[in-house]
């Protein structure tokens, strides 16, 4: 039953107010609250759409079923990708995707192996500088802020939650 959107359209505004609602509790079941007129042919409009075309349940249903079909059909690894095995085993493994780690080429930095220690809540945190990001409680972090995020559970400018002045030292 295909529809002409513009013969419909045409037709309903050539309707007065009163029989767009009725229209509308009819397609709806349900009267209107509304008596724009504007807002009424839309909704009519709409409902006679997903009448017709279905709605929008049964489409998602379909597209579900299509992408099934088509999952069936590929061609998929027999294999998982390699993974990546960290240069020393006490080093945590920074992501796969060679981002993140930044350079460290930072002068506020201190030497890769150097560990940070600040005391937080009564107790000493310790954060170990590598050679691409940092490790703390044995996870690799890609920057002292998403440390000090772990740590506190809120945002914190890592340089000045370790204190870390532009020589690298911890301030005082």
């Amino acid at each position: 039953m295909a529809i002409s959107v513009q013969h419909e359209l045409a037709a309903l505004r050539s309707m007065r107010t009163a029989d767009l609602r009725a229209r509308y509790a009819q397609l709806h079941g349900e009267p209107s609250r509304s008596n724009h007129r504007d807002h009424l042919i839309k909704r009519i409009i709409w409902r006679i759409q997903a009448l017709d075309e279905g709605d929008l349940e049964q489409r998602v249903a379909r597209i579900r079923t299509r992408a099934a079909e088509l999952a069936r059909d590929a061609d998929l690894r027999s294999r998982p990708p390699g993974v990546h095995v960290p240069a020393t085993p006490s080093e945590p493994t920074p992501p796969p995707s060679g981002g993140g780690g930044g350079k460290q080429s930072d002068a506020r930095l201190p030497m890769p192996g150097t560990v940070l220690s600040r005391r937080y809540r009564g107790r000493t945190v310790q954060v170990r500088v590598l050679d691409r990001g940092f490790e703390y409680q044995g996870q690799w972090f890609a920057s002292l802020s998403a440390v000090a995020k772990a740590i506190t559970g809120s945002h914190w400018n890592g340089w000045l939650f370790f204190g870390l002045n532009s020589g690298g030292k911890a301030r005082r």
